[in-house]
């Protein structure tokens, strides 16, 4: 699986690179659009110098931490974001023919290789808040920044799962995903916990998006001892199972375009 998924990757990569203009152009397209945002915080703390009491070096460590996952998901897993249009124009028709896994198909259909401008944007905010921030660094730190990266990357990828199981019943995507998905991302970049406590709890039992950011957070800031934090981001990841439910649901439901 994981050589055929090698195959479709130097597939994608080399169709990327045939325009190679185009390509870097809308490369640094989306590190710009992600570096505005950055723009965005460092206005705003020159102003305002903490928030909820969180310093600037740890807003940025949170929304690197956050973005990286987040580009991730949008590298890997965007063949979810067009699924709708799959279905329209018959194209899962084709992917039910082969025996192959229908999620591994549609990863494979698309690898969103532009998206590695925000992921540079992300891996420049998290390493300057990692080297500023003043963590007393052990190895359990260094363990649950790595959990919330992998958590944030699994957790959003289902959510792309859960978008592209709607169009099952819709025929097209949904706008109001974006809510759960770009509008999770813009939010994200503060911890959860200063939009209040009832926003921390949606956010923790609802779509668990603090249990990749805020919580394990507060851990390695120094702000809780709370051991069991680290592992957060894995209780996080099983929000993709209920995502893969309704999928299965949707193709079992599935009926041809006919064409």
């Amino acid at each position: 699986m994981l050589k055929l998924y090698g195959k479709y990757f130097a597939i994608h990569l080399k169709s990327a690179m045939q325009f190679k203009g185009s390509f870097f152009t809308s490369l640094i397209a989306q590190f710009l659009t992600s570096f505005s945002v950055f723009l965005g915080i460092s206005f705003m703390f020159q102003r305002f110098h903490r928030v909820a009491d969180f310093t600037y070096e740890q807003v940025l460590l949170c929304y690197g931490i956050m973005l990286m996952g987040f580009s991730m998901a949008q590298l890997f897993a965007s063949g979810f974001k067009v699924f709708d249009s799959m279905i329209a124009n018959g194209q899962f028709d084709r992917i039910l023919c082969r025996p192959r896994n229908e999620i591994f198909q549609v990863l494979a259909h698309r690898i969103d290789f532009v998206r590695l401008g925000m992921l540079f944007q992300a891996i420049v905010m998290l390493i300057y808040g990692l080297c500023a921030c003043h963590v007393d660094w052990n190895f359990l730190r260094v363990l649950t920044v790595i959990l919330m990266i992998l958590g944030g990357f699994i957790l959003f990828s289902a959510l792309f799962l859960l978008d592209g199981s709607i169009a099952f019943f819709t025929l097209q995507g949904l706008e109001f995903m974006n809510v759960f998905t770009y509008g999770a991302i813009e939010h994200g970049k503060y911890p959860i916990a200063i939009y209040g406590k009832e926003m921390l709890t949606f956010c923790t039992f609802v779509v668990p998006y603090a249990l990749v950011q805020y919580y394990p957070l507060t851990y390695v800031l120094g702000r809780s001892e709370q051991l069991w934090y680290i592992f957060l981001p894995l209780a996080a990841c099983l929000f993709a199972v209920p995502c893969w439910v309704l999928w299965r649901i949707g193709v079992h439901k599935y009926k041809s375009t006919g064409s």
